[in-house]
């Protein structure tokens, strides 16, 4: 993300601003969404000698904090400039501070304050926007901020218990990746060495030593790209071994799929993709499930309309077949069609929420009912996901003992049977 400046009229004066995006094509949409026509829009310029590293981010433990102390500064009536301030003075983030800075300034300056914070879309989500504008419209902006800030630390919640769960199998794979080659490269190649010398060339060896010295010798052998005419020529080329050349290759095909992932029609297909795997499929609807009742719940709860909540759920959820389908139902609620009965007919949400919406709409409390959902379907995520990470840890521990016992076997075996000819 960069920042920018822009210069736009307000009335007959010029009003300055600046706010965060991709690219400068990024900054202007934004601006335009927002109803403000910029005369000017430009990257603000870096000091001389500030090196910027990476991106700078906002921790959800420290959003959730800072939406949970504004709501009560609001609802004890304190202005919304001053509490600003004192939260401003109390974050240890020094770009979170930067930007309740940029916050406070706009509030001063007349702007709304869920303006102010759409300006920061890398640290305020576009339901977390329209939340804070309905409860602006509503008059309810205490309240509001308190369902923000469960609904952010309900999905900071989420987020740990999976990274929780994913960081032993992600640790014992990179192990064992490094150790395979590792193997490959430097012990194996020295155990051919030791059987040619004992055996003679002609040594009989067991099927899968012979595999794993196959497998060694062409991992650590010359580049296979030196049979292309245009690289042949190429010293590098021609003495980089090919187990470099699969890790680069490897490297260039997940850099190009984090590309294609970004466009439209690669996200849409990775997202199907993981809605249709087995076990880890059925997580990730769990926690879509949930995440559509509570971010609908509290739109609902905001006083929002029925199809600019399903615009807005559909984005947060973060899924774009669930986002495509809630469109699609959005058209037909549009048309008169119940949304309750809708969702019962989806592919991808359970029946059960279809029914509980229904009885919201009869009943006019869609909002509660749909944090009961919520709650419901959160509880059956952590089940599911302490479930995998202690089925995954021991499977993790099979597959890199098998591997080990096949390296083991490819070696012990083969000296034994050769020291007994040696010895006869």
């Amino acid at each position: 993300m960069a920042e920018f400046t822009y210069i736009t009229l307000s009335g007959d004066k010029q009003v300055n601003g600046s706010i965060t995006a991709e690219t400068r094509e990024a900054a202007i949409a934004s601006l335009r969404q927002q109803n403000i026509k910029p005369l000017k829009v430009q990257a603000t310029k870096t000091k001389r000698g500030q090196i910027n590293i990476g991106k700078p981010k906002v921790k959800l433990r420290d959003l959730v904090i800072f939406t949970r102390e504004l709501s009560t500064m609001v609802s004890a009536g304190v202005p919304l400039p001053r509490a600003l301030s004192t939260l401003s003075n109390q974050t240890p983030n020094a770009f979170f501070k930067e930007v309740i800075e940029g916050l406070t300034h706009d509030i001063e300056s007349g702007a709304p304050l869920a303006d102010a914070f759409a300006k920061h879309p890398t640290v305020f989500s576009e339901v977390y926007v329209n939340m804070v504008r309905a409860g602006e419209s509503g008059g309810i902006l205490d309240e509001i901020l308190k369902r923000l800030a469960t609904q952010v630390e309900k999905d900071a919640t989420i987020r740990k218990k999976i990274k929780g769960a994913m960081a032993y199998p992600v640790v014992i794979l990179t192990v064992t990746i490094i150790a395979f080659f590792g193997i490959m490269l430097v012990i194996v190649p020295k155990i051919g060495k030791i059987f040619k010398d004992l055996g003679g060339p002609n040594a009989q060896l067991p099927v899968y030593t012979r595999g794993m010295l196959d497998v060694s010798n062409f991992l650590a052998g010359s580049s296979i790209l030196h049979h292309i005419p245009l690289l042949n020529k190429t010293p590098i080329i021609n003495h980089l071994p090919n187990a470099v050349l699969f890790i680069v290759l490897f490297l260039v095909f997940l850099v190009y799929l984090r590309r294609y992932i970004k466009t439209e029609k690669g996200a849409y297909q990775f997202h199907n993709l993981l809605l249709r795997m087995p076990i880890f499929g059925e997580v990730i609807k769990k926690i879509i499930v949930a995440r559509f009742s509570r971010t609908f719940s509290s739109l609902m709860g905001a006083g929002v309309s029925v199809l600019d909540a399903l615009d807005v759920t559909g984005k947060a959820v973060g899924n774009k077949v669930i986002q495509r389908e809630l469109e699609e139902i959005a058209v037909k609620v549009k048309n008169g069609q119940p949304l309750g009965k809708q969702l019962i007919e989806s592919k991808n949400f359970p029946p059960i929420v279809g029914q509980m919406l229904s009885v919201g709409e009869e009943t006019g409390k869609i909002d509660q009912i749909l944090v009961k959902v919520a709650d419901f379907y959160e509880e059956e995520a952590d089940t599911v996901i302490d479930s995998l990470a202690s089925i995954i840890e021991p499977l993790m521990i099979i597959v890199l003992g098998a591997l080990v016992g096949l390296i083991a076997a490819s070696v012990m075996g083969p000296i034994a049977n050769l020291s007994k000819q040696i010895g006869n």
